[in-house]
């Protein structure tokens, strides 16, 4: 698998991988009827670094990462991942949360915070987990999932660098 950064030429293939999550509704707080051209300005926008995670040349998987806060708190990065649904459990994200937290490291951030990961996404929960992050907040009922109703979302984190 490679990773790169993304182009504007990649935006077909990244709107087939982050349309059905969005559309879906699950795991992101995201407006599920977002146009694709809104989803496509948001997941490229200019506040963020894109990448895409190929595999034979195919698009299987794209994260983005930015600084979580300004002024004081930019010493902080957030990411949003998404994979193909054709990739899922083929190692795909736990590779683009790899070169995230390398690609952080480089970029001088000193901790990486998922702000809204809803607890019912339990693969990503464990696989969070599993790279080092913990849960550090919780907030109830902070989603509205289309099957289970309101659950909660988690913060969680990872330091990067010496405190």
């Amino acid at each position: 698998m490679h990773i790169r950064p993304a182009r504007m030429s990649d935006a077909p293939a990244i709107w087939r991988i982050i349309g059905p999550t969005i559309r879906a509704g699950e795991t992101y707080a995201l407006d599920r009827d977002m146009t694709e051209a809104d989803a496509i300005a948001y997941w490229l926008g200019e506040d963020r670094e894109t990448f895409v995670a190929e595999e034979k040349d195919a698009i299987v998987g794209t994260y983005y990462i930015r600084a979580n806060q300004a002024g004081g708190g930019r010493h902080i990065c957030n990411c949003g991942y998404m994979t193909s649904t054709d990739a899922t459990g083929r190692g795909v994200a736990r590779a683009m949360c790899a070169h995230s937290l390398d690609h952080a490291r480089k970029r001088g951030f000193r901790g990486m915070q998922f702000n809204f990961v809803v607890e019912t996404n339990a693969r990503a929960v464990d696989l969070w987990r599993s790279s080092g992050f913990e849960i550090v907040g919780r907030l109830p009922r902070a989603f509205h999932h289309p099957a289970f109703g309101f659950v909660d979302a988690l913060v969680m984190f990872r330091q990067l660098g010496e405190s």
